[in-house]
């Protein structure tokens, strides 16, 4: 099984209260977690950033 890296660092950001207040209510809507989600985006858009960049050095080749 794969084990999960260790959660130690903390992102702080500023957004409005309402931004704030919908993302919330939607995550609990769904039965997750803001953190989660906002871990998730985070993965996905480094993962989407790399893939470019790997597709980017090969057509370099």
């Amino acid at each position: 099984m794969k084990r999960s890296k260790k959660k130690n660092s903390q992102l702080i950001i500023r957004i409005n209260d309402e931004d704030r207040r919908t993302f919330v209510e939607l995550c609990d809507e769904l039965d997750t977690s803001a953190a989660r989600e906002v871990r998730r985006f985070i993965k996905g858009f480094v993962a989407k950033y790399e893939q470019e960049q790997n597709e980017n050095s090969k057509k370099l080749e």
